[in-house]
């Protein structure tokens, strides 16, 4: 442990001290006078020692800021957690010089060793998630190219089918919706033999990620090809977090959204997918519906921070269960396109965004140098699976730098899904040739209208230069980070 350097602070005899404080034998009040004045020394030998740069420096897993609070959950939104942690001044000033940190990174670099994971078989799975695995079948409608269902439905015309919905329970923006899909619900009904069906979907396609590297941008333009449909929310957060009652940060848990709560949310799409599948090209002429519905949670990819509060038998700190596990026994054919940036980059575009007050380049040099310090400590007993999802290491460390390491989450998805079902975009090509791209990501999903087909207006929208503009490159331009910090990231 090189790097975690302890300073051993040793007094030296004051030769003084004998003439002055002579403790004679027998007289209480000396003795404790003496005591006192040992005392007195000892923390103004230390606090002078501080100053100087004299750092006692504790085990990094022995801060006040590990803790095991489950309200400190959800990375959803890392302002809140600015209220729970503040990494303390001696982190800070110990980790600032540009050795100090490097000899951190090295040590970081030696211990990586990535030991492929033991995939969970099907019934270990099943006995995890009983009730998913009891509303979603094991195999689909055969004329449609999205993974559909037709599901009974047992209520009449006066029962309301979203009335337990969680994402309409806690979110606002989600009730206009509902009560959109409550005066539509009774006519999109497919009524047979007396009973009543609705068609249910999942996902034919996710964008699993990552954040702050241009997922947004994808699903504005994936979403003007007139065979794509989304979600009713880009990120609905189910697979990593509304699956096990996470909300917000600082709100803990909630009951857990069911996963009809989760369907709910393509029933749009759905209706429209039934609408082709009951045309009469479908029905007497055997085509195919060419619909699909994709889904755009940036934490799919790398969010997994849940499960040691609901999985057991963990092995050497390993999640047993990602989240991957579930969606491919679901539907082993889904489709995963991931969005990828420069990791410093990235990391500095998700300070600024997340960061509420007193950003600054010096204030992201310290927040990663303490992050380097905590997860360099992790790395030094854990595997290196274990310390990237490690839920108390990620809610500690400043800034989210276990996002970045995007080679673990790659080869554990890929463990999971063939290398042909998942398709890796950079945004630094996206952005230097957004054609090339976007034709890459067509083919990709196997979508029939190509580029060149779209309408003028629809094509114009597809290649703008920014759907959806936030003014956020402006606030990196203003504010560049430190080169030191590019070059210890």
């Amino acid at each position: 442990m090189k790097w975690l350097a302890v300073l051993e602070v040793r007094t030296d005899h004051c030769e003084s001290c004998n003439g002055v404080f002579c403790l004679r034998k027998g007289k209480l009040c000396s003795l404790m006078f003496g005591l006192i004045i040992m005392t007195l020394v000892m923390v103004s030998y230390i606090l002078t020692g501080a100053k100087h740069g004299l750092l006692l420096i504790p085990s990094p897993f022995h801060y006040g800021a590990f803790v095991s609070n489950p309200s400190l959950m959800d990375n959803e939104s890392l302002s809140d957690m600015k209220d729970h942690y503040q990494p303390s001044k001696m982190n800070i000033s110990y980790v600032k010089d540009y050795p100090s940190i490097k000899l951190i990174i090295d040590t970081i670099a030696s211990k990586i060793e990535f030991i492929t994971r033991q995939r969970p078989d099907l019934e270990e799975l099943r006995k995890q998630e009983p009730h998913m695995f009891s509303v979603i079948p094991n195999k689909f409608l055969p004329n449609s190219k999205n993974p559909c269902w037709y599901e009974e439905y047992r209520g009449n015309s006066t029962t309301d089918p979203y009335a337990t919905n969680s994402y309409a329970l806690y979110s606002r923006r989600f009730r206009i919706l509902f009560d959109y899909l409550r005066k539509v619900f009774w006519n999109h009904l497919y009524h047979y033999k007396d009973k009543h069906y609705r068609l249910r979907c999942l996902p034919h396609f996710y964008i699993i990620g990552q954040p702050k590297c241009g997922t947004t941008d994808l699903y504005d333009r994936l979403r003007l090809h007139p065979e794509v449909r989304f979600s009713a929310s880009k990120e609905p957060h189910w697979w990593t977090r509304k699956r096990f009652g996470i909300i917000r940060l600082r709100d803990g848990f909630h009951d857990r959204y069911p996963v009809e709560d989760y369907l709910d949310l393509f029933d749009i799409a759905a209706h429209q997918i039934q609408s082709v599948l009951q045309s009469e090209a479908v029905r007497e002429h055997g085509k195919m519906n060419n619909i699909i519905i994709g889904e755009a949670s940036a934490s799919t990819m790398w969010d997994n921070n849940a499960w040691i509060f609901f999985y057991d038998n963990s092995t050497e700190g390993e999640p047993p269960f990602l989240i991957q596990d579930f969606i491919h026994a679901l539907h082993p054919n889904a489709k995963l396109i991931i969005m990828l940036r420069d990791p410093v980059e990235r990391l500095y575009s998700d300070y600024l965004y997340f960061a509420s007050a007193n950003k600054s380049a010096e204030d992201f040099h310290e927040k990663v140098a303490d992050s380097l310090q905590l997860f360099g400590s992790c790395v030094l007993d854990s595997s290196l699976r274990a310390c990237v999802y490690n839920n108390t290491l990620n809610n500690a460390m400043p800034v989210r730098l276990q996002v970045g390491l995007y080679v673990v989450y790659l080869l554990d998805w890929l463990t999971v899904f063939n290398k042909d079902q998942i398709l890796v975009l950079r945004l630094e090509d996206h952005a230097s040739n957004m054609r090339y791209t976007m034709h890459k990501v067509f083919h990709f999903l196997d979508l029939g209208c190509c580029i060149k087909d779209f309408p003028p207006d629809k094509y114009t929208q597809l290649m703008a230069v920014d759907i959806n503009p936030k003014g956020k490159c402006d606030e990196l331009a203003a504010m560049p980070q430190f080169l030191g910090t590019q070059n210890i990231l």
